[in-house]
């Protein structure tokens, strides 16, 4: 398992682990573009993935600009191994070492995001969009949970 910051030659990859996942499935898949994910990772912000025998099995995403977890998504085969974990903890790991401004997401309730986010010490501060729960981490939170 290797995990290594996500290039554009990755999109067509990334694409298929979005388009994979069992829950906060996108309601039009062309809702997100090569276009979009290509500006994410080289303008916006960076994003990371996770190879297993040179297939991408996982892939985050952060926004510099709107501050935000634009992407965390798994294939789902490969849940419940710390994969995600491990690519939400580099991804907050250098979103701060950027800036100490608060970073937010969105993820449908009562799914395993959910948990997950709650469980790595996101806090609820809301609704977002269309239901989703909007969780924010603090740069002294994540430092805190670090030490």
């Amino acid at each position: 398992m290797i995990i290594r910051e996500a290039n554009i030659e990755d999109i067509p990859q990334i694409q298929i682990v979005r388009h994979s996942v069992k829950e906060n499935i996108l309601s039009n898949p062309e809702l997100v573009t090569d276009e979009d994910c290509k500006e994410f990772l080289t303008v916006r912000g960076k994003g990371w993935v996770c190879e297993i025998n040179n297939i991408i099995v996982g892939f985050s995403i952060v926004d510099l600009m709107e501050n935000n977890i634009w992407a965390l998504f798994l294939n789902p085969e490969f849940e419940k191994q710390g994969i995600g974990r491990q690519l939400h903890d580099i991804m907050l790991d250098w979103y701060f070492k950027q800036t100490m401004k608060n970073v937010w997401l969105g993820t449908s309730p009562k799914t395993r995001a959910e948990t997950f986010y709650r469980k790595a010490g996101w806090t609820e501060i809301g609704t977002h969009g269309d239901g989703e729960i909007k969780f924010e981490m603090t740069f002294e939170n994540w430092t805190r949970k670090k030490s």
